[in-house]
């Protein structure tokens, strides 16, 4: 068995905490409500969701361990933000849009800015 290297879960976990954290936060207080999801709730759910995610997909493998993953992150939404399981696969699903839709934001003023800067016809 090979050991988990921790350096890069560490990266991960910061990673995952700054991007999918505000994410999570956002869309909490969307749909749960501002008074039951707090940014730093929103923080753990990350950080948790990371580390104990990738340990268990570290020892297991396959499509058991991605439905026991999406069981956990929900599992997190619903404990942190006080919710139902469809409001918690709803606040998922959210967040992801917001991703999805931020990211793309951010590709297409990088296009622009790279564009600008570089003066194609």
């Amino acid at each position: 068995m090979a050991f988990v290297n921790l350096d890069v879960l560490a990266l991960h976990v910061i990673i995952n905490v700054i991007i999918i954290g505000p994410m999570l936060w956002l869309a909490g207080r969307i749909l749960a409500g501002k008074d039951k999801a707090k940014f730093t709730d929103a923080l753990w759910i990350a950080a948790l969701g990371t580390v104990i995610g990738s340990l268990f997909t570290h020892l297991f493998s396959g499509i058991i361990a991605l439905v026991v993953v999406v069981v956990l992150w929900l599992a997190l939404i619903r404990h942190f933000f006080d919710c139902g399981w469809g409001k918690a696969f709803l606040i998922a699903l959210v967040a992801a849009a917001i991703f999805a839709v931020i990211a793309v934001v951010l590709a297409l003023l990088g296009w622009v800015a790279l564009r600008a800067f570089f003066r194609f016809p």
